[in-house]
């Protein structure tokens, strides 16, 4: 194995380790935390963590192994199920960010008819065509045999074998893509850039109070009212890059792997060994990424954690106050920052 090849199986060693343990995390919170539980959310970052866990487990290693070895690492039957895994846990992750994106625009937007729109039916019913759309596509791939190893990816995964499937496989790919990856991407835009425009008009309105606030406190020391001002200008900044954050992680992490993934459709087009794993492992990346992203960065899941801490130590538990997680982001907006 080269360098790059070295290099490669590292980087996605890393990502599987940090995927397992952060998924683990917001997994133990969720079991250790009453408050969570009872957060409609909750039921999206339950699924979002448990297939990126079983993704982390069963697909992870088998990718590694196709690295080290160069050659597909396991038996054509094991591949076709860790492959089918793969198709349906990508496809179920993506519809889980969409749905966690509908929550938040509810709580956000429709604060007052939060708890009437958003049951834990509803998120039950959000979950279910998330898993029945998310297993339709690798049942189909696996009834045409769609399913084998790819030595590109160094993965098991979807693989046109016969070039007399090309036109079938082609419409497929771009049908599956489309109702999986830009039917998210789509939601993620409409659903946050709703938010942003609430967060900015909440930002524009205490901005207005805290200027009248300064013009009326004439004997303020100059320090306080810079300090009013950076604070002005940092809850501005911090909707947007929240924002940019939940849009930006998912393009950058699935957008490679997806383009690659149609370009190559083109029958004279080859793809670059090296490039087909690093688009790859951004896609994992992904799992690695989302508990922080949505969970454990959190104020609500840092109190959890240092809860179990002081219990597995047997110190004194400090009290565990929970508050609607669905209100985070607007709350976000407010001059009570919870850094």
């Amino acid at each position: 194995m080269d360098l790059a090849g070295v290099l490669l199986a590292l980087l996605l060693v890393l990502v599987l380790v940090v995927s397992l343990l952060s998924n683990l995390l917001v997994l133990l919170c969720f079991v250790y935390s009453t408050e969570i539980r009872k957060q409609v959310a909750g039921v999206f970052l339950v699924n979002l963590s448990f297939c990126n866990l079983l993704l982390t487990v069963l697909n992870m290693p088998f990718t590694l192994l196709g690295i080290l070895r160069n050659q597909q690492p396991i038996g054509g039957c094991v591949c076709k199920a860790v492959g089918f895994l793969e198709t349906f846990l990508t496809s179920n992750t993506m519809l889980s960010m969409a749905a966690l994106s509908i929550d938040k625009w509810i709580a956000v937007v429709f604060p007052l008819s939060y708890t009437s729109k958003m049951r834990y039916k509803d998120a039950v019913i959000l979950m279910g065509y998330s898993w029945l759309h998310s297993l339709t596509f690798p049942l189909v791939s696996l009834f045409y045999s769609w399913v084998d190893y790819n030595s590109v990816y160094a993965s098991c995964t979807l693989h046109l074998k016969e070039e007399t499937e090309r036109r079938r496989f082609t419409v497929f790919t771009i049908v599956f893509h489309s109702t999986s990856f830009m039917l998210s991407l789509v939601i993620l835009c409409f659903t946050y850039l709703k938010v942003l425009k609430v967060a900015r008009f909440h930002c524009k309105r205490i901005d207005i109070i805290t200027m009248q606030t300064l013009v009326l406190l004439v004997d303020i020391h100059p320090s306080v009212k810079q300090r009013c001002l950076n604070e002005q200008k940092r809850r501005r900044q911090r909707a947007t890059k929240k924002i940019s954050i939940f849009i930006g992680s998912f393009v950058i992490c699935f957008g490679p792997y997806i383009i690659t993934r149609l370009i190559e459709l083109l029958p004279f087009v080859t793809i670059n060994y090296y490039w087909g794993i690093i688009s790859k492992c951004l896609t994992y990346s992904k799992a690695a990424s989302d508990p922080f992203v949505y969970s454990l960065l959190r104020q609500q899941y840092k109190k959890v954690l240092i809860n179990i801490v002081n219990r597995i130590l047997k110190r004194d538990l400090y009290p565990s106050s929970g508050y609607n997680s669905s209100l985070d982001t607007e709350n976000d907006y407010c001059l009570h920052r919870t850094n």
